[in-house]
């Protein structure tokens, strides 16, 4: 069952930008393009100002969050920041003992399998990340009418992370725990929910023009096992911000069998990885909502005329969609040369101009 449209919000220069019009399904003068991953990794600029400082300090500081957010924006003229974060922070913010390992991703160093370990999980408040709020608030207050993205981990991946210890290829565990203690499992999920939705809250509230429920590892699940054990947890999520008419992107990874899963999930634009072209989704949605994406990150690397033949097929694949925001199917990659993005970019707002 699909959720109710969005309520409009006030009318403010990033409101009425190109991105969060195209969310909303209103014409827009260009298709807009944003990348996930563009605030670091592949700039020298990021790399620089984050020498010597760690990860998770790095997303705690609104000076380096500030910077960080902003630099894409400035190099590639892209349509929207993207909030610098990870998606652990909120778990770190309620007293989760985890670290970013460099190279590996992130570590926790208790995992969580038993109902004692869910039940010391306690819910997020805003006064855990009074850092979060005023790191947004600066942003917006730089950024004008570009608008700020926030965004959260979805509880699924989020609970992989805690019951794996960290990055999984088979996710043994997790699957092990929601097949074989149900009950535990969407008590911890029903935990992470508040706090991914209690996350989203405050950038939103902070200022932040759309959201972005990100699941990075919904796609090893079965479209039954996502309805059982996983929905409900990232409906709850999305419903956070449910009223404070802020569009809500869902994306996963691997998730060309659950898009309309994710999308009656309370999404109000649908996210699409690489796999599956704009077309292919757009058949499979209904074209019940807008979509996001779906630039495999590889063909960055590719030579520019078959990467740019790839860019206009993908635009001209959006056209059809009742909106289109122009992404990667994934995050940029780190090796990616930052001035091929910018390349990008600008051809979408080329071919794309109304």
């Amino acid at each position: 069952m699909t959720t109710s449209p969005t309520p409009a919000a006030p009318i403010t220069p990033a409101a009425d930008s190109p991105l969060v019009r195209a969310t909303r399904g209103l014409p827009v003068p260009h298709t807009p393009v944003w990348f996930m991953r563009q605030a670091g990794r592949s700039l020298p600029e990021y790399r620089k100002v984050r020498e010597g400082v760690g990860m998770l300090e790095s997303c705690r500081r609104p000076d380096l969050v500030t910077e960080i957010t902003l630099q894409p924006v400035r190099r590639h003229g892209v349509d929207a920041a993207i909030f610098f974060s990870d998606i652990v922070v909120p778990l770190a913010a309620v007293g989760v003992d985890l670290d970013i390992v460099p190279g590996v991703g992130p570590v926790v160093a208790h995992p969580v399998r038993t109902r004692a370990d869910v039940e010391r999980l306690r819910a997020l408040d805003p006064s855990d990340v009074p850092d979060i709020t005023e790191s947004v608030r600066m942003l917006v207050a730089e950024l004008g009418p570009t608008p700020l993205i926030g965004f959260a981990g979805a509880p699924f991946t989020l609970a992989s992370y805690l019951v794996e210890g960290g990055p999984s290829k088979n996710h043994e565990h997790t699957k092990a725990l929601l097949h074989g203690d149900p009950e535990l499992w969407h008590e911890l999920c029903r935990r992470l929910a508040q706090i991914s939705g209690a996350f989203l809250r405050v950038q939103a509230e902070a200022g932040a023009s759309v959201v972005q429920l990100f699941d990075s590892w919904a796609g090893v699940l079965s479209r039954r096992d996502y309805v059982r054990f996983v929905q409900e947890h990232s409906a709850t999520a999305l419903g956070a911000v449910a009223d404070l008419a802020v569009p809500r992107i869902h994306f996963g990874v691997g998730t060309g069998e659950l898009l309309t899963l994710m999308g009656e999930a309370g999404a109000d634009v649908v996210g699409v990885d690489y796999r599956v072209s704009l077309t292919d989704a757009l058949e499979r949605t209904g074209g019940r909502w807008p979509l996001q994406g779906n630039l495999d990150p590889a063909l960055l690397f590719a030579p520019w005329p078959a990467l740019e033949r790839r860019v206009r097929e993908i635009v001209e694949e959006g056209r059809a969609a009742p909106g289109h925001v122009f992404n990667l199917g994934h995050g940029v990659l780190p090796d990616t040369d930052p001035d091929v993005v910018t390349r990008v970019v600008e051809l979408v707002h080329e071919v794309s101009q109304r």
